[in-house]
């Protein structure tokens, strides 16, 4: 199936290979990409030619997939794709992990990109390992013991949440990594929601530094590969025109915490007033969870 060649994209992560064909890739091609994913975290093949059912069962070498448990789609009807089209709106212009609302969110996406602008619209990733690496002692060690809540408000579905470790440990890796993202985190648990906003503030800001990222420029046809558990990414919405990207995702993520939280929930105690309503979305979920 060719003589694939990597290139490798940023020094943070990324790598673009190209010389073979994933349509009916086999055993051999499913171990290079593991070992190329664990490498590069995120890895991009342009100019592949695959149909919607090669794009499936790719995804199907990974393990168990899901269609998108919020947003429907637009064109194609499908029920293992997922697919987004900015004439309808799709542009996903915050960092995020993919489905961290859920108790067992994504494990990796497959992407392809079936049309998109000449200028524009390109995506970028940030490496949560250095994210975490590069933090100051003190910080890790009290992110390490701590946890956040995640919701799918940017989906209008604030109901359907989950709590994650801050800091949590690849499966595969054993390393730590920062697991928060602005667009699906909203609270430290731990902690008041006044001191919740100024760190999840800092944190997610943090994982945007540019030493921590790469940036593809997309072509037609080209497919994208990344570790839901290690990345975030954005789209840089800076385009005009058509851009339509159809996705499989891998799904049944364990999110394991480096240790256990050093304290109970925050919820404020006492004669509730107009501050109280920081603290309604977290008490919530605490008394669904009967934590």
């Amino acid at each position: 199936m060719g003589d694939w060649k990597v290139r490798k994209l940023g020094a943070a992560l990324g790598a673009e290979i190209t010389g073979g064909s994933l349509a009916n890739a086999g055993a051999r091609e499913i171990d290079l990409i593991k070992s190329w994913l664990a490498e590069h975290h995120v890895i991009f093949f342009p100019g592949q030619a695959i149909s919607v059912e090669e794009h499936v069962e790719l995804g199907k070498h990974f393990g168990e997939l899901e269609d998108h448990p919020n947003l429907k789609n637009p064109f194609t009807q499908h029920p293992y794709i997922f697919e987004l089209a900015a004439t309808q709106g799709g542009v996903a212009d915050e960092w995020h992990t993919d489905i961290t609302f859920q108790e067992e969110p994504s494990i990796m996406s497959i992407l392809h990109m079936v049309k998109c602008p000449e200028i524009g619209g390109d995506t970028m990733w940030t490496n949560l390992y250095q994210a975490y690496e590069e933090m100051s002692v003190p910080l890790q060690t009290l992110c390490e013991g701590i946890t956040a809540l995640h919701d799918a408000l940017p989906h209008s579905r604030p109901d359907k949440m989950a709590i994650h470790p801050v800091v949590r440990i690849h499966p595969e890796t054993g390393r730590k990594l920062l697991y928060v993202n602005e667009h699906f985190t909203r609270r430290i648990v731990e902690m008041s929601a006044g001191e919740s906003e100024v760190l999840l503030k800092y944190l997610t800001e943090w994982v945007k530094n540019p030493r921590f990222t790469v940036r593809y420029q997309w072509t037609p046809g080209t497919i994208a590969m990344w570790d839901n558990r290690c990345t975030q990414h954005f789209v840089v919405n800076d385009f005009e025109g058509e851009r339509v990207i159809q996705r499989v995702t891998v799904m049944g993520d364990q999110v394991d915490s480096a240790r256990e939280p050093m304290t109970e929930p925050w919820v404020r105690s006492g004669y509730h007033g107009a501050t109280s309503r920081h603290d309604k979305q977290l008490r919530q979920f605490l008394k669904g969870q009967k934590i």
